[in-house]
């Protein structure tokens, strides 16, 4: 990551937040995230073995195919803690090739803790020198949104970012998400992602928010209004999961230039050829960019 000034001995290198990088990556390549999701089914339909081998050629094998396209990568982190400590070298890995490839990296970690423990999760996702060290990674606020602040404050410290849970589209996520009416802890959620964005200048904040693309009317019913957040969204659903770029339009409104569409499989299913998984990318891209 390139750091704007070389910082005098004993203190932390200034590095262009996370939120302009991301802003200045979706402006020049389009605003689409491609997810790293090496489920079992996947690696068998590529050729591949149910192992850390396998896992780290469907990795890099998708990083190198569409690091110059897509403006970040989400490595799900689950799908590498099955493979045990090796599971977890080859993540390390991926994050460091698409560091070096020059796309963003999101670790798909959801992340969520008291006190120290938070702590030591933000260490490892989002402090310089970790092996672990992404440029954000998606976090969980339900044990209370202020509970992330050692992750909030380290991703400040870094020029990373954090990417909180508000609306999932799985149907359980209702139960939690939706409590409250039009109160509800999404809207708390949302509205306190604003008031930390208020830390950083520029057009776009580092602290985003995961919210589903298949959501549908969920905004609309429980009042939530995301143009005031002025951070990104990430919005998982795209292609396989059934929604199109006309859904993300329909559901985000004046948010959408903020949204950061998610696609896994419906681009994964086109490999293991490097150019099925760009022509898969490109396509996806060209619907996002239509209007």
């Amino acid at each position: 990551m390139p750091e704007s000034a070389s910082p005098e001995q004993g203190q932390q290198p200034v590095r262009e937040s996370f939120g302009s990088r991301l802003a200045a990556a979706m402006a020049s390549r389009g605003p689409l995230c491609v997810g790293i999701d090496p489920h079992p089914q996947l690696l068998a339909e590529w050729g591949l073995n149910d192992d850390a081998a396998g896992l780290e050629r469907f990795s890099l094998t998708v990083v190198e195919a569409v690091a110059s396209l897509a403006a970040a990568v989400k490595p799900q982190v689950a799908l590498y803690e099955r493979h045990g400590s090796a599971g977890m070298a080859v993540l390390e890995r991926t994050l460091a090739a698409s560091t070096e490839a020059g796309v963003l990296s999101i670790a798909d970690a959801k992340r969520g803790d008291i006190g120290s423990t938070m702590a030591a999760y933000a260490d490892a996702w989002l402090r310089d020198g970790s092996s672990l060290a992404a440029d954000s990674v998606t976090l969980s606020p339900y044990l209370g949104f202020e509970s992330l602040r050692p992750a909030l404050d380290l991703a400040a410290q870094y020029g990373r970012g954090v990417f909180v849970l508000a609306l999932t589209s799985n149907p359980e996520g209702k139960s939690v998400q939706h409590v409250g009416g039009g109160d509800s802890v999404a809207r708390r959620i949302v509205a306190a992602a604003a008031a930390e964005n208020q830390r950083y200048a520029g057009s776009l904040g580092s602290v985003g928010l995961v919210v589903g693309a298949t959501i549908g009317s969920a905004l609309e019913d429980l009042d939530i209004h995301l143009g005031p957040v002025r951070g990104p969204i990430l919005a998982p659903g795209l292609g396989a999961q059934g929604a199109t770029p006309a859904d993300l339009r329909a559901t985000f409104g004046v948010a959408y230039p903020t949204v950061l569409a998610t696609s896994s499989r419906g681009i994964l299913a086109a490999g293991p050829s490097p150019a099925g998984l760009r022509a898969a990318t490109e396509g996806t891209l060209g619907g996002l960019r239509s209007e």
